[in-house]
């Protein structure tokens, strides 16, 4: 089998604005695997809030590239990578490779169908009046996700709700709020109906959040990254963010699929960014999902030669062409 990685920059429309960080352009890591005449793909961004990039996914798949050989199984992958990016784009990979091996669709090989989903549309933090205005401008996605820190928060997301009386809309903190700010908050986030309250608290600082009864659904994000820690999560959290970036690849992923419906957890399925590449396992995710944030691909100034179709917010099967 021959494995080969290329580091590929993307510039975005317009900066990607959270509570820690502005993003302008990302690199991502592509793996290509090619065995027998066929060729399977898979891409990750990393999780740089772990230290992961381009580069050191590409040291982390070379130091152990003796060991991917003919057969290799994704089973087998798991134990070979921790999770994280550079498991996640060779295990992806694996499933393109095999899905063209066996001719058939990757969801196929998962034993599932696909449907088009409804993806959000991230509202990059800003001021409450550009907040208002880019939620007006995205009037055909239904389900709006607000980039929101500290600052200004009841405002930012009262202009929001006042320009988009119809949309459904989620918050991401990104781990930037007190325990106070999330109980002085939960008055306008009921008046504003919000749907989802993502990440509120900084990882490893949410242990408050054990047994409390707060009137919007609480997501973790980067408190979880796979399925090892979902029995924490259950007792914190409502819903869980399954990220491929975060768990290390598809595999894992519908995994987490699995153990989420047992400890009763609702499920979002995320991206760190990404092209259409890395979008498209993920899609097999989404179809599982209360709600998909797969927008990646819309933030970017180009994309692959065949990227996912996106008609307004509904997000099509990836082609055989792309992935899988």
């Amino acid at each position: 089998m021959k494995l080969t990685t290329r580091i590929d920059n993307w510039e975005l429309n317009d900066p990607f604005v959270t509570a820690v960080e502005s993003i302008t352009h990302i690199r991502t890591l592509t793996v290509t695997l090619e065995e027998g005449g066929y060729i399977g793909r898979g891409e990750a961004l990393g999780v740089d809030y772990l230290g992961e990039d381009a580069d050191s996914m590409a040291a982390q798949i070379a130091a152990v590239s003796k060991e991917i050989q003919p057969g290799t199984s994704r089973e087998a992958l798991q134990s070979l990578l921790p999770r994280g990016g550079a498991r996640n784009a060779l295990d992806c990979a694996l499933w393109d490779l095999e899905s063209r091996r066996r001719h058939c669709r990757a969801w196929e090989l998962a034993g599932q169908s696909v449907r088009p989903v409804t993806t959000v549309y991230t509202l990059s933090l800003d001021s409450a009046g550009n907040m208002a205005r880019e939620a007006a401008l995205h009037r055909h996605f239904p389900v709006l996700k607000l980039k929101l820190d500290g600052r200004d928060t009841a405002e930012k997301l009262r202009a929001v709700r006042a320009a988009r009386a119809d949309a459904e809309l989620v918050i991401d903190g990104n781990g930037s709020w007190s325990p106070d700010l999330l109980d002085e908050l939960a008055g306008p986030l009921l008046e504003c109906r919000v749907a989802m309250l993502e990440q509120p608290l900084p990882a490893g600082e949410d242990a408050v959040l054990e047994g409390l009864d707060y009137p919007v659904t609480l997501c973790a994000d980067e408190s979880c990254q796979d399925s090892s820690d979902l029995e924490r999560m259950a007792s914190r959290y409502g819903m869980v963010n399954i990220k491929l970036d975060k768990c290390g690849g598809l595999t894992e992923g519908l995994r987490m699929v699995e153990r989420c419906r047992e400890r009763g957890l609702a499920m979002m399925v995320g991206n760190m960014l990404g092209s259409s590449l890395a979008m498209a396992p993920a899609f097999l995710v989404a179809q599982h999902c209360r709600f998909t944030d797969l927008d990646g691909p819309l933030w970017q100034k180009t994309d692959r030669r065949q990227p996912i179709r996106y008609q307004n917010a509904e997000m099509q099967p990836p082609s055989r062409e792309l992935w899988g």
